[in-house]
């Protein structure tokens, strides 16, 4: 009967091919990592955008029911509070990228803005 024996150091994987496995991850999130950060700056200016609208909208409600005209200055947020949905903190929703929300007198346009604005890409603006 023949046996055959294990020699120790043929088992497992040689050093270069472990490099040429971590230099195809390193490719790999190379490729994948500035699109994920795309894609969420894109999702956070999507949400503000949203945002804004929400609040120009609960803005025009309140001065709509209350008889109030143009350049009447809002009280930030008593006001549109009841006209907007809040958030599970029972607050207004803020902006996804940290950014402060502020409005402005009744019928200005645009009517709800966002501290970041134009500073980053893509710029949180109501189109």
């Amino acid at each position: 009967m023949k046996t055959t024996r294990i020699k120790a150091g043929l088992g497992g994987f040689t050093l270069v091919e472990i490099m040429i496995v971590i230099a195809i991850i390193g490719l790999l999130c190379a490729i994948a990592i500035p699109n994920y950060v795309k894609a969420r700056a894109n999702s956070q200016a999507s949400a503000c955008v949203n945002n804004l609208r929400e609040l120009a909208n609960a803005a025009d409600q309140f001065a709509l029911e209350h008889g109030k005209t143009t350049g009447y200055a809002l009280n930030y947020p008593d006001d549109i509070t009841p006209y907007i949905k809040l958030n599970s903190a029972s607050s207004i929703p803020p902006c996804p990228a940290g950014g402060k929300y502020t409005l402005q007198t009744i019928g200005s346009v645009p009517q709800a803005t966002c501290s970041l604005g134009a500073t980053v890409t893509p710029a949180h603006i109501v189109q």
